[in-house]
């Protein structure tokens, strides 16, 4: 075990357990989080494959109301750990960092309610026009939350460390234990882009949809431009997508009453 590490570790949790509700809302994302965390145990390819996989995975998770989704900043910090410290193939240790990310929502939630009850002191803090007061108890409520977050990816990197063996082992005697594990976090990326796009996807955007998945393979399995295939795909849909706009602007002045296209 490294201490510096384990240090740096728990003040970059702090920061994103924080910046989940306020300061960027940006950071804690699995995307940018992820190489964060590889930079500091010293695999940053390993975080910027985790980061954007597991962002696939988050994508479409969100709070509604009081109800949390699996916790993304645990769920990246034990995803790299397991990955990294413990050995474990990709693809199985983001299905194992799923159990974290589930119990991720249950500690924000305690959180929450523990602050539900300090309330009060804000409400009394605004009637008397004092922000200081509010102040405080937003600066309670990050301390709280924050102080967790540190406490659970400490446990997480001890743990990881000390189970290296057994997962190993695991992995060596119990193939089919790990081979589900690892399809299981294969397969969550595609539940998570589902879920987005239950919320977002029109009928009538289905055909670029499978238009996208068809230039995909076709791009992927042309050796010369393969390496590019996700970035080609998306400057073709970047291209229909403005063509669709300047369509719609034109059909739109043109049923007001106010445009010439000078023929």
């Amino acid at each position: 075990m490294n201490v510096v590490e384990i240090v740096l570790l728990a003040v970059v949790t702090f920061f994103f357990a924080i910046d989940q509700f306020s300061l960027t809302e940006i950071a804690y994302r699995p995307i940018i989080a992820c190489p964060i965390i590889g930079l500091i145990l010293g695999d940053v390819q390993t975080g910027l494959v985790i980061g954007g996989t597991y962002e696939l995975m988050m994508i479409g998770n969100m709070p509604v109301g009081g109800a949390q989704p699996p916790n993304a900043v645990l769920g990246s910090i034990v995803a790299m750990i397991f990955a990294i410290k413990a050995n474990m193939d990709i693809n199985a240790a983001l299905g194992a960092c799923m159990i974290f990310a589930t119990f991720g929502q249950y500690v924000v939630t305690l959180t929450f309610t523990i602050m539900s009850g300090l309330m009060v002191k804000a409400d009394a803090a605004a009637e008397a026009g004092n922000p200081d007061g509010i102040t405080q108890v937003n600066i309670i409520s990050c301390c709280i939350l924050g102080a967790l977050f540190a406490l659970i990816a400490v446990i997480a990197y001890v743990g990881g460390i000390a189970m290296s063996g057994v997962l190993q082992s695991l992995a060596d005697n119990a193939s089919w234990f790990m081979g589900g594990l690892s399809a299981a976090g294969g397969m969550m990326r595609f539940v998570g882009f589902a879920i987005l796009l239950k919320i977002m996807l029109a009928n009538d955007m289905w055909g670029f949809l499978l238009a996208g998945f068809a230039a995909a393979l076709v791009i992927g399995n042309i050796e010369a431009i393969s390496s590019a295939c996700l970035l080609l795909v998306a400057f073709a849909g970047v291209a229909i997508a403005v063509n669709d706009f300047r369509v719609s602007g034109i059909q739109k002045q043109a049923a007001e009453g106010g445009f010439s296209d000078g023929i």
